[in-house]
């Protein structure tokens, strides 16, 4: 791949790979006057927080951290010991994309389960449920999903509702990793809160990255009593950012005037353009719904070789020759036209 392609050219790799939406520029801009103190004592941080707490609920805890890694590992060690285990899907980003960090942080064990879309049921997770009170056996604490899934499915507010009632039965925490929870949001067309707090979800981890943010997430906490150690795991867990404005006010930028549904909005809409445009292609076969901003295809392996000279993307299932193309904040129809004719080009070429 030729460098100039990676600059210039807006790729279907990740929406990580997107620049920072220019209003949250200037919300970093305005943050980035004068002196206040540091660590999240701060106007910047308070009127984040207030944000934060006018969409999820005014009992919401909220912990500004670096990264989606550090928002999932700071959200989780809140809720287990050493001695217990968290249920996820098998595609799940703490069990793939994540080197191990919960396992080496926390020192938990991780029970992944295989999914036919990413998504966890209850009729999943029953069958792992067992060994509780036995010291022989890891203790299932915890159940955790993403929203949407890392297949770009989504979890339903009834769907999230039936894992809550499971995890009561059992004594259990629900985690939510919602790196794109935006995009679950407004594939639905429901509130931030309709999928997250008033469907059950305990910890949160609510990503801005992924939607328009230079970088931070916040890990919100729907139980007060769960928030009661997190400042000290947050700096154990090196997440505590002396600068704490320049992620807070970014948050504040994002929660305004519905930056996040518009940003997710335009991303899950491009998603669908791709797969329209891509679809009716010879060789070409969607392999996923696309429900968010993710599109997930098999190719032929000659046209995913000369398709990667000109855009890089990622593989997801080498042995079957399946891609994911990712759509951003920032695409256009524009970006998509001219993937679409580069990918046509190729297979007929």
């Amino acid at each position: 791949m030729k460098k100039e392609h990676i600059i210039s050219e807006r790729s279907f790799a990740s929406d990580n790979n997107a620049g920072v939406h220019p209003e949250v520029l200037k919300a970093l801009q305005e943050a980035n006057k004068g002196h206040v103190i540091g660590y999240g004592d701060d106007p910047y941080t308070e009127r984040a927080i207030q944000k934060i707490k006018s969409v999820f609920g005014v009992n919401t805890q909220v912990a500004f951290v670096y990264g989606g890694t550090g928002a999932n590992i700071l959200g989780l060690n809140a809720l287990v010991q050493s001695y217990h285990s968290i249920v996820c899907s098998q595609t799940a980003h703490i069990y793939v994309d994540e080197c191990g960090a919960p396992e080496k942080v926390i020192g938990c064990a991780l029970r992944a389960l295989e999914t036919p879309d990413g998504k966890l049921t209850p009729e999943i997770i029953k069958p792992v449920l067992t060994g509780f009170d036995f010291e022989h056996h890891s203790q299932p604490k915890v159940i955790s999903i993403s929203q949407p899934t890392e297949m770009g499915t989504v979890y339903t507010a009834e769907e999230i509702l039936a894992l809550r009632e499971l995890a009561d039965r059992y004594n259990m925490y629900l985690h939510m990793d919602g790196a794109r929870l935006a995009n679950a949001a407004a594939a639905l067309g429901v509130s931030l809160a309709a999928i997250s707090v008033d469907a059950g979800v305990d910890v949160l981890s609510f990503g801005g990255t992924k939607n328009g943010l230079m970088f931070g997430e916040a890990v919100l906490f729907f139980r007060e009593s769960l928030f009661d150690n997190v400042k000290y795991l947050r700096k154990q867990n090196m997440q505590l950012h002396s600068k704490m404005r320049f992620i807070s006010c970014q948050f504040e930028a994002l929660l305004t005037n519905e930056l996040w549904l518009r940003n997710a909005e335009n991303a899950n809409k491009m998603a669908r353009l791709l797969a329209e445009c891509t679809a009716g292609l010879p060789g070409v076969r969607l392999t996923q719904k696309v429900e968010t901003n993710a599109v997930f295809v098999q190719l032929e392996p000659r046209v995913i070789r000369a398709l990667r000279e000109r855009y890089f993307f990622y593989d997801w299932n080498v042995e079957k020759n399946e891609v994911r193309w990712m759509c951003a904040f920032d695409t256009t129809a524009e970006d998509v036209e001219r993937f679409t004719a580069t990918l046509e080009a190729i297979i007929h070429g």
